[in-house]
């Protein structure tokens, strides 16, 4: 361990140290921005780029099993990136089923797909529904794996579900019109009966939502973090954490 290292570690533990474990968020949410840009600045490829950021995801888990967070949303495929040369997403896809299921093999983590079946590959959404089934009865921190999500296409499929739903019951449009509200379309979403996510995390710098989760994130609280996601340290995981204690939640109020 050199001096970096030892600096870097006593300071993580110092601000771990003062983190109030009553304010931390129980459902995260993770844009994991940055894995071709910190290739590109490292020398490496795209694919090399996203292989590091598959291989951070184990470490962020564990860091929120410490803080006691309960959900983790993981951003790791968006609808847009599906116009992404086959070069870059054909292994793309295949990283990210490696992911779900070394995620799903721990035995740690009770894995949920957020997203649009249909838009992805035959392999892996067999990939996911496996995961899915495997890990129902853990008892651990609930991971929403969001593969093929955009944020207003779950808006618009969990609309379609309650149509169908409520045309599958015989209701009729008035009726349907006399009874619709937030919370009903909320029980249609991808992650319905999950609490909203207290805190989104955005890395590389970027400070927009690019569409993640934009019903749920209504009352969250943003950290827009500079670093690219490879790079992302647990110092840097705390520090959102104590930022995030540090705010006064007012909801409107």
């Amino acid at each position: 361990m050199n001096l970096r290292d030892l600096v870097y570690g006593l300071y993580a533990r110092r601000v771990g140290g003062r983190l109030d474990h009553d304010q931390v968020p129980k459902h995260i949410g993770v844009i994991l921005d940055g894995n071709r840009r910190w290739a590109k600045a490292s020398g490496g490829s795209a694919v090399e780029g996203h292989q590091a950021g598959a291989d951070k995801i184990s470490e962020l888990l564990g860091w929120c099993s410490e803080t006691e967070v309960e959900v983790v949303t993981l951003w790791l495929l968006s609808t847009d990136n599906f116009d992404r040369p086959e070069a870059e997403l054909i292994p793309l896809l295949g990283i990210i089923e490696n992911t779900v299921r070394q995620l799903a093999s721990d035995g740690r983590w009770r894995v949920h797909h957020v997203g649009t079946l249909d838009l992805l590959p035959a392999r892996t959404q067999t990939v996911l529904k496996e995961a899915e089934e495997v890990t129902a009865g853990v008892d651990g921190i609930i991971v929403n794996v969001a593969v093929g999500y955009g944020g207003r296409q779950e808006i618009a499929d969990a609309v379609r579900s309650l149509l169908l739903d409520h045309s599958s019951r015989g209701t009729t449009f008035e009726e349907l019109a006399e009874v619709v509200s937030t919370d009903l379309i909320s029980e249609h979403l991808y992650t319905r009966g999950q609490p909203d996510p207290d805190l989104v995390i955005r890395t590389s710098g970027e400070q927009r939502l690019s569409g993640f989760m934009l019903w749920q994130s209504a009352h969250s609280e943003y950290y827009f973090c500079e670093v690219f996601w490879p790079a992302f340290r647990k110092v840097d995981f705390l520090r959102a954490l104590r930022d995030y204690a540090a705010r006064h939640r007012r909801y409107g109020a």
